[in-house]
């Protein structure tokens, strides 16, 4: 019944969602080269040969998604991946991560018009969606093609499983078209089956997956010889409030350690002048990379205000604060990325969205939890007085993730039976 009015009523939104669309481009929240991909306009032909879609709401779901591509593509070498996420963000990375055979697109909002164009260009045989956006009207009509499709490395938070309980008809109905449902914990598992989907299965964490890309050079590198011998620490992927909380660390043990460099990365690069701004106005010597500028034996804190170099920020930082975690609201990001390159992980107590995954990593003593600025100052003081404690940190961190390194072994397994014929020819 609710999902039928919500059908009913996107039929009536086209301008609503004209409207919309032209306030996300006002605030640089669409790309205008592009925007006709989120009515569904392809900006691209549809290659010959099998189409596997793998829908991935935004740079985390998309980033987990590429070892899954990168055996996809190397398995099926008539297929072509069709890659849609809905962020600018997100564009931009996979425009430099995507392998050759792998096209983006942005995902069209969920008008039925427009949903039934993107299908009818791009007529995927196969569609995988990452994690947790589910479009009903899209989710409908790829059903009634009689497209298969597959959920994976599904989750679901307490206060969405709390939700679905209360309205059951809606998780069966947008569930009960995926043919498998691929989850990222036991937990998880536990969840769908008690919502009525016993048959989920929990092959492991796709997260798991990723390998370190390789960064050529990144210590003669012209951020790497400028920090060389400097002892410094990441802010990984902040958002708006934890800035104020990891430069008050980073100010409190500048007294301790001079010459101590933070590295601050926020999740949005676009904010990096308004970071610069606010950071500068509390007496920060700040260097920005989105500038070209290199940080001096004075500079503080570089704002690594870029995309797609994460890989560089991490092989050069020996300590990861992974944030998203440290205020209420965002659920934190993924402790794995930087795990995978030995570095000690910190993390703040608001986890939600992979609550499970941090869990292991404290029961294992892979991470350790902070609660505040002083609490993240404590940690890091202990880490920079003590060379040997910070390398058994780094060593559990990676043995964490390497213990999981055949997760797309196990999907694969899953998938191949809905892969389209002539994929492998």
């Amino acid at each position: 019944m609710i999902l039928g009015a919500y059908r009913s009523l996107t039929w009536l939104s086209g301008p609503l969602l004209e409207r919309l669309i032209k306030k996300r481009l006002a605030r640089g929240k669409e790309d205008p080269a592009r925007v006709n991909e989120r009515k569904g306009i392809a900006s691209a032909a549809r290659p010959k040969g099998p189409v596997i879609w793998i829908h991935a709401a935004s740079v985390g779901e998309a980033v987990s998604s590429l070892p899954l591509i990168d055996r996809l593509l190397a398995d099926h070498p008539q297929a072509t991946i069709l890659q849609t996420t809905g962020t600018v963000t997100s564009a931009q990375m996979m425009e430099k991560r995507l392998a050759h055979r792998a096209i983006h697109q942005f995902i069209p909002l969920d008008h039925p018009a427009w949903v039934r164009r993107f299908l009818d260009h791009w007529q995927p045989d196969l569609a995988l969606w990452m994690e947790s956006e589910l479009w009903p009207n899209l989710l409908a009509q790829t059903r009634r093609r009689n497209i298969p499709m597959i959920l994976v490395n599904a989750r679901l938070s307490d206060r969405s499983f709390r939700r679905w309980q209360k309205f059951p008809g809606i998780a069966d109905s947008l569930l009960s078209g995926f043919q498998e449902i691929m989850v990222q914990s036991e937990r998880d598992r536990e969840k769908f089956a008690t919502l009525g989907f016993p048959r989920a299965q929990h092959p492991g964490n796709l997260k798991f997956a990723g390998l370190p890309r390789s960064v050529p050079g990144a210590e003669n590198s012209e951020l790497g010889l400028s920090i060389a011998g400097r002892p410094c620490w990441l802010a990984a992927s902040t958002h708006q409030g934890e800035e104020n909380i990891v430069a008050s660390a980073q100010q409190r043990l500048r007294k301790k350690y001079p010459d101590l460099l933070l590295i601050l990365a926020p999740r949005h690069p676009e904010r990096g002048e308004t970071v610069k701004r606010a950071l500068i106005e509390q007496g920060f010597i700040t260097a920005q990379r989105s500038q070209g500028e290199t940080p001096t034996h004075e500079t503080s804190i570089y704002l690594a205000d870029t995309l797609g170099e994460m890989d560089l920020f991490y092989s050069l930082s020996r300590i990861t604060a992974v944030c998203g975690s440290l205020i209420p609201g965002i659920g934190g990001h993924n402790p794995l990325e930087p795990a995978r390159w030995g570095n000690a992980i910190l993390f703040g107590s608001h986890m939600a969205n992979c609550r499970d995954l941090a869990d292991a990593m404290l029961a294992t003593k892979s991470a350790v939890e902070v609660k505040d600025a002083n609490q993240l100052a404590d940690a890091l003081d202990g880490y920079l007085t003590a060379p040997e404690k910070l390398s058994i940190a780094g060593s559990l961190a990676a043995a964490f993730v390497e213990k999981e390194a055949e997760v797309v072994d196990r999907m694969i397994k899953i998938i191949t039976p809905y892969l389209p014929v002539g994929a492998s020819d």
